[in-house]
């Protein structure tokens, strides 16, 4: 939800120049989804060195937290039980194969753990099998032609493994800052958030575009704002975007969610009722499950069981937004 850190609307509710028109219904999905290791952007406040793989990794991967901060997608923090390769372990070849076995090291206890992969020879190798070098967070692989890197969350999430461990959500945010603080890590609440679980847990970003299916008797109001008006199309996306933010903060986060004064608990519910309002919204659903997660496609919290999918009716009353949990669509052939 949008909270004091963030900037405050600034663009006037479409409804103020047009009305609110019929009645809507909203189905809302997840068009794509990518987790980024916050830790690496918190953690590394210099620019990282672009003439190293790693280097490249991370300011890669700054980038495209900076390029999300300029759209309105939305975004879970999540914590993992913290895994690092152990540098000080054996690295294990296949006999005649490329299967890669890597040694982990687990939670705050750091136990032993392994992890096998097969790896495939990119077109622009010149060795039929690469140097393998660890740091704790990452493994590069040195093809003679060129050097891959991929962090130790990116080995966990592509590869299978028996290590089933969901994604906790602690916080629902949404990308959109003109400061570009999320890929900086210097976003408060989750600088705050990220101090109370870095000694034994990682931090990651689930940044999610949404694709928003809009039920209207005249239409999706967006269709013809984005054509006519620029700033009513933006200030439309802006409050769809914070309605369902608000349900899921409440979903993920609990009614208690972050906690807040009086005043700004008042002014929150009027906003919320006042978009409510302006979209005439009758009721919502969102879907979240994650194709694109590999085996990073569970998710939990404090408030909710771990899931694949999470299907949630959700509603405004009383300028409080309400999601409750749907059983999961029937299996084709199954009623």
């Amino acid at each position: 939800m949008t909270f004091p850190e963030l900037a405050a609307p600034t663009s006037q509710p479409y409804s103020e120049q047009s009305g609110p028109g019929a009645p809507q219904s909203w189905t809302v999905g997840v068009a794509s989804a990518k987790y980024h290791w916050y830790d690496l952007v918190a953690g590394f406040p210099l620019a990282p060195d672009i003439r190293d793989p790693i280097g490249r990794y991370q300011r890669r991967m700054q980038f495209e937290l900076e390029a999300a901060a300029a759209q309105r997608h939305l975004f879970f923090a999540v914590i993992r039980p913290r895994v690092r390769f152990d540098i000080k372990g054996a690295v294990q070849w296949g006999f005649f194969s490329l299967k890669l076995t890597l040694p982990l090291l687990m939670g705050a206890d750091e136990a032993r753990e392994s992890i096998t992969i097969e790896l495939k020879v990119p077109f622009a190798a010149t060795m039929k099998k690469p140097t393998v070098t660890l740091t704790p967070n990452f493994v590069t692989l040195n093809w003679g032609g060129l050097i891959e890197a991929f962090s130790v969350h990116d080995i966990l999430q592509t590869h299978a493994h028996a290590l089933k461990i969901p994604s906790k959500v602690i916080y629902v945010g949404q990308t959109r800052d003109d400061d570009a603080r999320l890929g900086k890590g210097r976003l408060p609440a989750l600088q705050r958030l990220h101090a109370q679980h870095s000694e034994h847990f990682d931090t990651l970003l689930l940044v999610q575009q949404l694709d928003i299916q809009v039920s209207c008797a005249d239409g999706d109001p967006a269709d013809a704002a984005h054509n006519a008006d620029p700033v009513a199309a933006e200030a439309l996306q802006e409050g769809r975007m914070e309605l369902i933010e608000a349900a899921l903060v409440s979903y993920f986060e609990g009614a208690s969610a972050r906690s807040r004064t009086a005043e700004q608990r008042t002014l929150r519910a009027a906003r919320l009722a006042a978009l409510q309002a302006e979209h005439n919204l009758t009721q919502y659903t969102i879907d979240l499950h994650y194709e694109d997660a590999g085996r990073y496609n569970y998710l939990c919290s404090e408030h909710v069981a771990s899931a694949r999918q999470h299907l949630l009716s959700c509603f405004i009353a009383d300028g409080q937004a309400m999601a409750a949990p749907l059983p999961p669509p029937a299996k084709p052939g199954k009623g």
